[in-house]
């Protein structure tokens, strides 16, 4: 694999431990800028909302742009979001701070994705997104807890300047691994090129799978602590070990979705979203025990990122002309999945289902996922088998050559 595909994965370390290091980070900044909890979950959707609108934007305002300039320049933007971020005197600027560190959150795994596959042979092409990737599943496991202990002991302030040195150091490896060979490359579709490819009903197919089937994983996720603590017994100086054991899982689960993806890409995909309903619906009886939760939380992290490389390398192929757009747009799904999973397994819970009960609530959207999914098979297929039927029909009309006019 090209070396190159490191310095994409730093890039994503850094934006995957900005991310999510904000949950942990909470009771720091309420106490430090005299804010309530919710309000200083603000913090959070903020980064949100920062991702939903900047990924399709971004991706189509540098349309015409080299790729390897615009990687560059989205991680500025990400180190400039972070700097603001330590440096804001007040909520209102960190809440501002924090939407601009979004921005250029899902264009830069967008395009990156982009540029990972056009730097390796076509039966590799899944493998080179999930090695990027793995940038991101490595932060849950290493960088948001370091990052949440330099929180802790240094203050929060401290976290975001640390976080902002590995966006330089994800620059400097960008400007230098990051070939200047076919930097040209998006110039050929264009803005108006970039558009027209989320007129595509497969594309959208392939967005909503996305939307149900890490809506699915968040549904549960977003309530896994209460899990783990009222429901396996847990203390909650353990909960940070245990998703470490998520993290792992989503790193498994990242590298073998992309070595899985490359050989069978659809039955990848279709294998993932089956044992993330299995796993989600069984997750009740998993958090009986203390050991069997562990081992549910780890399962759920594999389960989920096993659809990771699939559904972004499937998102490309669908919009194979001018695939930087939807490549985002498929980043912005990711996030879109993040807010409304967690809405659904709160709905489960104000219902007074139990502590556990947003679990199976994710169970019936991986069942919609895998719905969505099949959906945007069939289409597939009514598209291929006419096509078939003209090219047969064509070939048997096609004269022979003794019977050609001399």
């Amino acid at each position: 694999m090209p070396l190159a595909l490191l310095a994409l994965a730093v890039g994503a370390f850094g934006i995957g431990t900005t991310e999510f290091v904000m949950m942990g980070l909470l009771p720091e900044v309420e106490n430090d800028l005299d804010i309530s909890i919710p309000t200083a979950g603000h913090l959070v959707s903020a980064y949100a909302l920062g991702v939903v609108i900047g990924a399709p934007l971004l991706a189509a305002v540098t349309a015409r742009m080299p790729r390897r300039t615009v990687l560059i320049g989205l991680m500025a933007l990400f180190v400039a979001g972070n700097v603001l971020s330590a440096f804001a005197p007040d909520h209102h600027w960190l809440v501002a701070a924090r939407f601009l560190s979004g921005l250029p959150h899902g264009a830069f795994f967008g395009v990156g994705a982009v540029v990972a596959t056009n730097m390796v042979a076509p039966e590799r092409k899944a493998r080179s997104v999930s090695l990027m990737f793995l940038g991101l599943t490595v932060a849950n496991v290493v960088g948001v807890p370091v990052a949440t202990l330099m929180g802790q002991h240094l203050g929060w302030r401290a976290t975001f300047l640390g976080v902002s040195t590995i966006g330089l150091a994800a620059m400097t490896a960008l400007a230098l691994l990051i070939p200047r060979a076919g930097a040209h490359a998006a110039e050929a579709a264009g803005l108006r090129g970039e558009l027209a490819a989320l007129r595509s009903l497969p594309v959208w197919l392939a967005l909503g799978t996305t939307v149900a089937g890490f809506g699915a994983l968040f549904a549960a996720y977003s309530y896994i602590t209460p899990m783990l603590t009222d429901a396996a017994g847990y203390t909650d100086a353990s909960v940070t070990l245990l998703l470490a054991l998520f993290g792992v899982g989503a790193t498994v689960g990242n590298l073998l979705g992309g070595r899985l993806a490359d050989h069978a890409l659809r039955a990848t995909l279709f294998g993932g979203l089956v044992s993330l309903v299995v796993v989600l619906a069984l997750f009740p009886l998993l958090m009986s025990t203390a050991w069997t939760a562990a081992l549910a939380v780890t399962l759920l992290g594999m389960a989920a990122f096993v659809t990771g490389s699939p559904l972004q390398l499937m998102v490309m192929e669908k919009a194979s002309a001018a695939p930087s757009l939807a490549s985002s747009a498929n980043q912005a799904a990711f996030n879109l999945a993040n807010a409304g999973g967690a809405w659904i397994g709160g709905l489960a819970l104000a219902a007074g289902f139990g502590v556990t009960s947003p679990a199976p609530a994710g169970a019936a959207l991986a069942v919609l996922g895998l719905g969505v999914a099949g959906g945007a098979y069939a289409v597939d297929r009514r598209r291929v088998a006419p096509r078939a039927g003209r090219e047969r029909v064509v070939a048997t009309h096609v004269p022979s050559p003794e019977r050609l006019p001399h």
